[in-house]
């Protein structure tokens, strides 16, 4: 293959969303040229432009956006995140001026992200290879070689999995469940709703999560709403009424009647999380942990990955170093990770359990509702990670 269609550059990045798009950002603004940062994905920008999913950042993440030079965008703010316990008396609420903070978290479109932070790789000079896909990897003692679909090789001191599943056979020991549930999404109304308050409601079959999403015609919620997945299909196969009515049902009434529903979509939950990393090579977000959406805490954990990454390569100024900064990066991020991990795996199975100590754990929430030390140091967490 002729020299000219071997690209070189410092840090190949395999995965253009916004746990991607941030670290280049975020590696570019460190120091590193942004010509030297190379983003691969296989989807065109306005496809992933145009995807309407919504989102939740938690202020954590708006800071690291921030520094992203993607902030502000199009988001509607949480101010406060009510958590019951269906059928259980006892509930908390969290509020952001116990911490301090505007909000404490926001929810977005997706589309909107990925458009703030493509803009931001474009003004540091990012170059940016869409749509191709890679389809192999070969890694030698002092570089990597990606072989994309179009031809074209590319070599690179290091390289980043920041979606999909290019590193697979290099995961090592993975965790994975599957929580024989699946989540339902959408965007709803309702007659009485509560301006910035988000909504944890947990049911016999798993969470149901109503984020404040202010849209077109005003106040609306993104829905995610765990069940079982024979349920998740009758629920698709509603009318959109009757949908409604079966929300009201598992919801209850704090916000009135539910009025509208948006087309629904469904997916499978599960956890899947293994520590990817060679001497060259790391997988980081969606790559490295697909999490159960329970505390919204997949995004925000990648990226809390993207920011010590880049500020570990940053450092590395010469490729000799990479190893040494990868192996860094896996101990540096294990704490969080881990943490985040066991605390979504375990809301996402005892809340969803039929036991007897169901209501045992409504009264917990209750209790924990009094305990401001606890209250504040889970909110710490969703907002920040371990720190």
């Amino acid at each position: 293959m002729a020299e000219m269609e071997t690209m070189r550059v410092d840090v190949a990045i395999c995965g253009a969303g916004p746990v991607g798009m941030a670290l280049a950002v975020l590696l570019a603004r460190r120091g590193v040229d942004g010509a030297r940062i190379a983003l691969v994905d296989a989807k065109a920008l306005g496809q992933a432009i145009a995807d309407p999913r919504s989102i939740a950042l938690s202020w954590g993440s708006r800071m690291l956006l921030e520094e992203a030079l993607s902030w502000p965008l199009p988001a509607t703010a949480i101010h406060e995140i009510h958590v019951s316990r269906r059928g259980h008396l006892g509930r908390s609420l969290m509020d952001r001026g116990e911490h301090g903070v505007e909000a404490l978290g926001y929810v977005a479109r997706y589309g909107d992200v990925v458009d703030a932070l493509a803009r931001a790789c474009e003004r540091m000079g990012v170059q940016v290879l869409r749509p191709v896909r890679v389809a192999s990897l070969d890694e030698h003692a002092d570089h990597v070689l990606l072989h994309l679909d179009d031809g074209r090789l590319l070599r690179a001191g290091v390289a980043v999995q920041a979606e999909g599943g290019v590193f697979d056979e290099q995961a090592g020991r993975a965790r994975r469940r599957d929580y024989g549930q699946t989540g339902v999404i959408a965007r709803v109304s309702a007659d009485r709703p509560v301006a910035h308050r988000a909504f944890e409601r947990f049911t016999d079959e798993g969470p149901l999560a109503l984020l404040p999403q202010d849209g077109a015609d005003g106040h609306q919620y993104a829905l995610v709403w765990c069940v079982q997945p024979e349920r998740a299909q009758r629920l698709l196969a509603l009318g959109d009424d009757d949908f409604l009515r079966a929300l009201g049902d598992a919801f209850g009434e704090r916000l009135g009647a539910f009025t509208r529903v948006s087309e629904r979509v469904a997916f499978p939950l599960g956890l899947n999380a293994a520590a990817a990393f060679t001497a060259r090579t790391v997988a980081i977000g969606n790559a490295a942990q697909t999490l159960h959406p329970v505390a919204g805490q997949g995004l925000n954990l990648g990226l809390r990955d993207a920011a010590v990454l880049a500020r570990l390569l940053a450092r590395a100024t010469d490729h000799d170093a990479v190893p040494d900064a990868i192996a860094r990066f896996a101990a540096e991020r294990g704490r969080d990770r881990d943490t985040v991990i066991r605390v979504t795996d375990t809301m996402a199975r005892v809340f969803a359990d039929k036991g007897p100590l169901q209501p045992l754990f409504g009264l917990a929430l209750a209790a924990f509702d009094t305990v401001r030390p606890a209250r504040m140091l889970l909110a710490e967490l969703m907002m920040f990670g371990r720190r």
